[in-house]
């Protein structure tokens, strides 16, 4: 926006007579006292189609300073203890009431410009007028805080509005969205579902690239020819386009079956390790192998040492990327449980491997009935069942990312349970996936952004004993490296205290709704750097729907109410009273 197009936003100027509050009477270094003229009156005024409280909590405000104008908003209001006992039941209004604001200094305003920026550029003097800000200037400070120009007709994502006439929109461009990752706050029916789904009808209605962890299944009612869903498991409830796939074991690497089959002690670790380096070796040389598997009870050693000893083979063995076949896990563990040299102890012979090592195998029971338990259970039905008329979900991603029509992959988890950790092991496995398609390159011409809802059950999470455990961290990984691959995280969680804050400090962009939980609270604090406790202390009172976007880009904490989505979420609780009621 340039400055011809201010004028014809506000041709009269900013500070309207009609919106006058009172006078700066007391000045901080954070705060500006003012004492409020109209605040006698027993309600607010409505001007331009919109209401002014004209002394309100949470009212966003203007100090028409001497060398420039600020920005602040309204975090107190009360009498002088002389004058308290003046409101009383019957009060209908005090012209002359003798009220005091408190205005917490928010940013500057360019005279010229009227661009926006973070701090203040000089202070008010005593006795400065001070006025409401105009709403529709509230819902330009987007765009008014951007350090460069405009494009002629640049792309805009309408999330809501901050007041109720139509000139009171908020368009965010997606780069400012999601251009430093993004993240979607609020406790339980605070609106954080309806805001997920607003933004995501939003990009959908451009030529954008979304690819959606859904783990409830919520979203299944986003519909249209751009539209592509899948879905893991079996789900209870499903889209009517939805198509199962499956997650092929090619798409794991070894931290994943350490974290899958969780080895304990000090045999199982190694034994599992060794069985998959030599279902590596079986992999890449059949010849080596009898029935898939690298026997080794009594067997000779000389083949296998000298594969093993070539340079190109070594790389590939010490690859966990490399692939081999998880069902033979089992049956090559029992090979590797053995004396490393036949002979005698007295005379070892180190060509040939020895007699099976039974206390060692014995040790490794646990581990064999939980590698069974797993490969057979439901829960990985997705992973090791195959299916030739399945869709292939690996394949699935990259024909998205390649084809220009479609616009939203939506991915349902809600199929996949939460045993044996299925559920977080999948989501981090397509998580990784996502950002090694990315390192390679793939969204780099076009941008593409990774929606993980309910993140908290995903992210930072550490699964297995404390001498083999395994960090699920892809997502963390993301948050660090994805955007200069193209590759931009969104994160909707009711539990920010869940996400780790290493992750929750690289969300350059937060929307947040309401949270009720002071840890919540002190989360987003220590994330957001521009948020201090008096802009937080209005979290707790945000209405259903309505949420502050505060971060990188937005400086200046911006309230508003997210507009209703056309599609709404699923995310509805039961209805006790059509269930409950006698005779229904």
């Amino acid at each position: 926006m340039n400055t011809g197009d201010l004028k014809i936003e506000f041709p009269k100027g900013l500070l309207r007579p009609e919106l006058f509050l009172g006078v700066a009477s007391f000045i901080t270094a954070q705060s500006v006292g003012v004492n409020l003229t109209e605040a006698g009156n027993p309600s607010g005024s409505h001007f331009s189609g919109n209401r002014y409280g004209r002394g309100e909590v949470g009212e966003f405000v203007l100090v028409e300073g001497q060398q420039s104008l600020l920005l602040g908003r309204i975090n107190e209001v009360r009498m002088r203890d002389a004058e308290r006992r003046s409101i009383q039941s019957n009060f209908d209004g005090l012209p002359d009431l003798d009220a005091l604001g408190v205005i917490q200094l928010l940013g500057s305003v360019a005279m010229d410009d009227l661009r926006v920026v973070a701090g203040v550029e000089c202070y008010p003097r005593l006795g400065d007028r001070i006025y409401a800000a105009p709403h529709r200037f509230i819902a330009l400070l987007p765009e008014l805080m951007e350090k460069g120009g405009q494009d002629d007709a640049p792309v805009l994502l309408v999330l809501g509005h901050t007041g109720k006439s139509s000139d009171s929109e908020v368009s965010i461009k997606p780069e400012r969205l999601f251009g430093r990752h993004c993240a979607i706050l609020g406790a339980t029916g605070g609106g954080k579902s309806w805001t997920t789904a607003r933004i995501i009808e939003q990009c959908v209605a451009h030529r954008s690239k979304l690819i959606l962890l859904d783990a409830t299944g919520e979203y299944r009612d986003f519909m249209g020819p751009h539209v592509k869903h899948l879905h893991l498991g079996d789900p209870v409830d499903v889209a009517a386009d939805t198509a199962a796939c499956l997650l092929p074991p090619t798409g794991f690497v070894e931290t994943d079956f350490i974290a899958l089959f969780e080895p304990s002690g000090k045999v199982q670790g190694p034994k599992l390790r060794a069985a998959i380096r030599s279902l590596r070796l079986a992999a890449i040389n059949p010849e080596l192998a009898t029935e898939g598997i690298i026997s080794k009870h009594n067997e000779s050693r000389e083949k296998v040492d000298a594969a093993e000893a070539d340079p190109a083979i070594a790389a590939r063995l010490d690859d966990p990327r490399e692939l081999f076949d998880v069902k033979m896990l089992t049956r090559q563990i029992q090979q590797e449980c053995v004396f490393p040299s036949g002979g005698s102890l007295k005379y070892p012979d180190f060509t040939v491997w020895g007699n099976p090592d039974e206390a060692s195998y014995s040790f490794c029971l646990s581990m064999i009935v939980r590698i069974n338990a797993v490969i057979s259970s439901t829960a990985y039905a997705c992973v090791f069942d195959k299916h030739d008329d399945v869709v292939n979900l690996t394949e699935a991603i990259d024909e998205f990312v390649t084809d220009g029509e479609q616009k939203l992959l939506r991915i349902c988890l809600s199929g996949v349970s939460f045993e044996y950790h299925a559920r977080e092991i999948v989501a981090n496995v397509i998580g990784r996936q996502i950002l090694g398609g990315a390192r390679g390159g793939k969204f780099r011409d076009q941008p593409t952004v990774l929606l993980v809802d309910e993140a908290h059950n995903f992210l930072g999470r550490r699964i297995g004993s404390d001498d083999h455990s395994t960090q699920l961290d892809a997502f963390e990984l993301i948050a660090k490296e994805g955007r200069k691959y193209g590759l931009n995280l969104c994160l909707a969680s009711q539990r920010p205290r869940d996400i780790t804050e290493g992750v929750l400090s690289q969300m350059g962009t937060l929307i947040v709704h309401r949270l009720t939980n002071d840890r919540d609270r002190e989360v987003v604090e220590r994330a957001c750097g521009e948020i201090d406790r008096s802009a937080s202390a209005f979290l707790p009172n945000l209405r259903p729907g309505e949420a502050a976007v505060i971060g990188t880009d937005f400086p200046i904490p911006l309230t508003l109410q997210v507009a209703k989505p056309g599609t709404k979420p699923r995310s509805g609780g039961p209805d006790y009273q059509k269930h409950w009621r006698q005779g229904s």
